[in-house]
């Protein structure tokens, strides 16, 4: 067996892998953390930039402020100063030192402060106070703004001098309240509270201006956050400056920077309006134009058309077109009447060919014959109709009322109402009645009645009648 005499190959590192891959591990293995701590050492160079030492009784820490996160620190660090940091662990490879780099810092009095917003953001948050679906949509034209904030601060000159340069047609309502202090919570939901219950406005600007934690912490408080989520008008809050946020901020329907860029943010900008008004104004003109000029086009058309179809113009079209016709009938018609007289002829030969005499005086003879029985038949059918007749006249002379008359029978009516009698009891005595007879008609009075009965035995010198009664001639 063969030994292997060579050593294994060593994994050497330069000081700057060494550094590069340190301070990956220290990158991953912290998070975004806060540190107290005393500044020393503070240098400032040209760059803007600032290096100090964080340190506590017993140990300091290197520590780098970026120009761009110094700018919006709200304070000045100095050498002694006490202060809340919010920093990244990292490495600084060139030098190999450990060292901090600071995102946000603070005194050391605004972190008391700092940990009760941020417990009182993350309760609120957990209650749904920030949730996007209850967020309300601005309008796109207010008709009129209010605005909660102090009468005499700086927020209130600024909002309006934005207002009155966007659009100064809007009518703007101030709501007074306090911004700071103790009583400030308080002051501001009672105004919230007012702006919402009389809905005067579409919009509302809660407004401040800048300052420290503890100037904004009215707007921390959970009052103004329920009031805030409460009322039914869209809010926008430009609270302190761009960096500055409150919990009112996280449950208004929308955020703005500063105070002025909260009111550019519920107002048209009037150049904006005149510029799109004016831009509508040219599309609607160029609409016009084009619709004016399809209608008058089409205005042609139909001039162009009804002229086409007057009659005026018509009229030789269709004389024209007659006289064609006229010409092709007669051309027809004479083809036809040459055909006719064609077919004439040869009928005439055809007819010239056969002797018609035999069959003529056949069909004499059959006509003569069917003649007579034509007349006879009539002649039968005629005597029939007059017997038929005659007997209908004899049965309609028996069922005749004027042949009842003359049998001797009579009809009776009372004179009053010329109602034929039926019945004795229909007459009076004294009552004048009218007698139809088979020849003529008598007028009497009556004398006295008789039930059914006794009519049937007539007096020798009476004569019967329908009625039944007595009757006197007069």
């Amino acid at each position: 067996m063969k030994t292997d005499t060579q050593s294994p190959q060593r994994d050497i590192y330069s000081v700057t892998r060494l550094n590069r891959e340190v301070r990956a591990v220290l990158d991953g293995s912290f998070p975004l953390l806060w540190i107290e701590g005393e500044i020393s050492n503070l240098a400032r160079p040209s760059s803007g930039h600032l290096y100090f030492s964080l340190k506590d009784p017993q140990s300091q820490v290197r520590c780098a402020l970026f120009r761009t996160q110094r700018l919006r620190l709200r304070m000045q660090p100095a050498n002694g100063m006490q202060v809340l940091a919010r920093v990244r662990v990292g490495l600084y490879e060139p030098r190999g030192d450990f060292q901090l780099t600071v995102e946000h810092m603070e005194t050391a009095g605004e972190g008391a402060l700092r940990l009760a917003f941020e417990q009182r953001k993350a309760k609120l948050a957990a209650e749904g106070l920030f949730d996007s679906a209850h967020k309300r949509g601005l309008p796109v034209f207010p008709r009129q703004i209010g605005i909660i904030t102090s009468s005499s601060g700086a927020a209130l000159r600024d909002v309006l001098s934005v207002l009155r340069r966007r659009f100064p047609a809007i009518p703007v309502i101030i709501y007074p309240t306090l911004v700071q202090g103790e009583e400030a919570p308080g002051s501001i939901a009672a105004a919230l509270r007012t702006a919402c219950r009389r809905a005067e406005c579409d919009v509302l600007l809660l407004c401040r201006g800048g300052g420290s934690l503890e100037d904004l912490m009215a707007f921390n408080d959970e009052s103004v956050a329920h009031s805030i989520f409460d009322c039914e008008l869209p809010i926008v809050t430009g609270v302190g400056h761009e960096i500055d946020f409150t919990i009112a901020d996280f449950v208004a329907d929308q955020r703005a920077p500063t105070p002025s860029a909260a009111a550019e943010l519920v107002t048209p900008d009037r150049s904006d309006w005149f510029r799109r008004n004016e831009q509508l104004r040219m599309r609607l003109l160029s609409v016009a134009r084009r619709k004016l000029m399809d209608s008058t086009l089409g205005l042609r058309h139909l001039t162009a058309r009804v002229r086409s179809l007057h009659p005026g113009v018509r009229l030789p079209q269709q004389q024209q077109r007659l006289d064609g016709l006229e010409l092709r009938l007669r051309r027809v018609m004479q083809a036809e009447l040459q055909q006719a007289r064609s077919r004439v002829a040869n009928a005439a030969a055809r007819l010239g060919s056969t002797n018609p005499r035999h069959r003529v005086h056949a069909l004499q003879r059959l006509l003569v014959q069917l003649e007579g029985r034509l007349w006879s038949t009539l002649r039968s059918e005629l005597q029939r109709s007059r017997q038929r007749f005659a007997k209908a006249v004899h049965l309609l002379d028996n069922v005749s009322p004027l042949a009842t008359l003359r049998r001797g029978y009579s009809i009776t009516r009372r004179l009053a109402d010329r109602e034929i009698l039926f019945d004795s009891r229909s007459v009076a005595p004294g009552d004048r009645v009218e007698t139809r007879l088979s020849s003529g008609s008598l007028i009497a009075e009556v004398l006295a009645c008789r039930p059914a009965a006794e009519a049937s035995r007539p007096e020798p010198e009476e004569q019967p009648n329908q009625t039944g009664s007595h009757l006197r001639g007069s």
